[in-house]
């Protein structure tokens, strides 16, 4: 017995946008830098302020 495609079982071929499914915004780069630069700055001071 052999099964038909249905709507809900048909293999469907999305591209980038779609398959995505949420908004890219740049902001999570500047976000992830400045994190980092700070992380870095405090190190610093925290390694020249030692004993």
């Amino acid at each position: 017995m052999s099964q038909q495609p249905s709507e809900d079982n048909e293999q469907r071929e999305l591209n980038t946008y779609q398959a995505r499914q949420a908004v890219t915004l740049g902001r999570v780069r500047y976000v992830l830098a400045i994190g980092i630069a700070l992380v870095v700055v405090l190190f610093a001071i925290i390694y020249f302020a030692g004993p």
